[in-house]
């Protein structure tokens, strides 16, 4: 069967995340971006509350997100609220999702970890990355899914990486409890764990109206780096040996950045689109994957089998969870 044609918008990897939503009205739809206070969150929230939409921001320190309430406070259309919400903890989780009423138009699955030098775990005893990544956002998305069936037409976009292209994901030890824990290794694999979420939302859930598809935002500097020491942002090439920031010609700013989150949760142009890779506001290319790989999507991150293998075991992780 030939693959339908790859999915092109008139934007490029400079355009900004405004720009994005320039002439398109969201009043009346209510979004989520988790980690929303920060880098990308912070301006894909902001895009679409300049846009008219009511954002929630989650995030797990409120406060952080009270200047973004500020700035949108009595302007209008748009506003921005914020939300507690730690998603290594299934407690906050949960909590989250009682707590919420009414539809969700878009949920944008921001937050993230990156490169946790030694394997730590989560409340409920999973690898820290995999479970603020995926099982989290798992967790949510699950959690939300009868407030994304009331919008009638709602999108989830998830918000991977280009490091998913190096790693399958591990279904004998998915924990690295066997394995010796590599910090690359988890972050790649919880990563091609979120493109493999959109794929099965994308199964799933499109007679309910709702679409999700992942996506690479790019190289930005944000707080994602924080795990990474200064010798690993010299390799990285963005740290001199005076410990000077380099901007690089291929980094983009935050705001270019949350583009592509963007265009995914609000632009009529991918509207029914689901199941799906972007970068640099594009449809990517399906490529082999590998250590050699430098752009597109992995095959295996689209893998339909895996997709709903991947499903399963985050149900059985969540229903086997200790109280």
């Amino acid at each position: 069967m030939t693959e339908a044609p790859r999915l092109t918008t008139p934007f490029t990897a400079r355009t900004s995340a405004a720009e994005i939503l320039d002439g398109v009205d969201l009043t009346g739809r209510r979004m989520i971006v988790t980690g929303g206070a920060s880098g990308i969150g912070l301006e894909t929230t902001r895009a679409l509350a300049g846009a008219g939409a009511e954002v929630t921001v989650a995030t797990r320190d409120p406060g952080l997100a009270e200047p973004l309430v500020t700035e949108f406070a009595g302007t209008g259309p748009g506003s921005v609220r914020t939300a507690a919400l730690d998603l290594a903890d299934l407690t906050s989780v949960d909590a989250f999702v009682a707590a919420w009423q009414g539809p969700v138009h878009a949920l944008v699955a921001n937050a993230g970890v990156m490169a946790v030098p030694t394997r730590q775990v989560s409340p409920q005893g999973w690898e820290l990355q995999l479970a603020i990544n995926h099982l989290g956002h798992f967790a949510l998305v699950r959690g939300l899914h009868d407030s994304l069936r009331a919008a009638g037409s709602a999108r989830v976009v998830v918000v991977s990486s280009g490091a998913h292209l190096r790693e399958a994901f591990d279904f004998d030890d998915p924990q690295f409890e066997r394995q010796p824990y590599d910090r690359w290794s988890a972050y790649g694999r919880s990563k091609t764990a979120d493109v493999l979420l959109a794929v099965g939302i994308g199964r799933r859930w499109a007679a309910d109206g709702i679409v999700a598809n992942a996506l690479n935002p790019g190289y930005i500097m944000t707080n994602l780096q924080r795990h990474m020491d200064d010798e690993t942002l010299r390799a990285f090439g963005v740290l001199d040996e005076a410990g000077n920031r380099i901007e690089l010609d291929y980094y983009k700013t935050p705001a270019q950045g949350a583009a592509t989150p963007v265009l995914l949760a609000a632009s009529p142009l991918v509207e029914g689109v689901t199941g799906r890779y972007f970068e640099d506001n594009q449809e990517a290319e399906v490529v082999v994957g590998g250590p050699e790989a430098t752009g597109g999507v992995a095959r295996h991150a689209l893998d339909p089998a895996a997709a709903d293998r991947l499903w399963t075991y985050a149900e059985t992780a969540l229903a086997a969870r200790p109280e």
